[in-house]
């Protein structure tokens, strides 16, 4: 494998007057430039597997998970976060987010949902 040339000093040009603050401030532009792609990435994408994760770290068994998260990918608000849609069901509840997550399993609150999610039913 041949060494890559050293060319530090020359590629670093625009970089040799500036101040640390200046340096500093382009970094963190740099950062920003590489990172907000991801971050955008992040938010506007899910899956049902990374969903049904979530739930279970909530505490729902990996039948209660998969039930939930079919049912929430059906009205079209996998997007929401099936455990951000189960919270806000328990909040609005005044109950406990596991209880909230087995009556919606059950048929219970999916009118709140569609409410407070604005969600669309696909296939129905």
């Amino acid at each position: 494998m041949k060494p890559r040339p050293d060319d530090f000093a020359e590629r670093s040009k625009h970089l040799q007057n500036m101040t640390d603050e200046e340096l500093n401030a382009y970094f963190w532009h740099l950062v920003e430039k590489v990172v907000d792609p991801l971050v955008e990435l992040a938010r506007t994408h899910t899956s049902p597997s990374i969903e049904r994760s979530v739930l279970l770290r909530m505490g729902f068994n990996s039948l209660e998970a998969k039930k939930l998260v079919d049912m929430i990918f059906e009205r079209g608000l996998l997007g929401k976060g099936a455990g951000h849609i189960v919270w806000r069901i328990a909040k609005e509840h005044n109950i406990d987010y596991i209880e909230a997550g087995r009556r919606m399993i059950n048929g219970e609150y999916w009118d709140d949902v569609d409410r407070i999610f604005k969600g669309v039913k696909k296939n129905g």
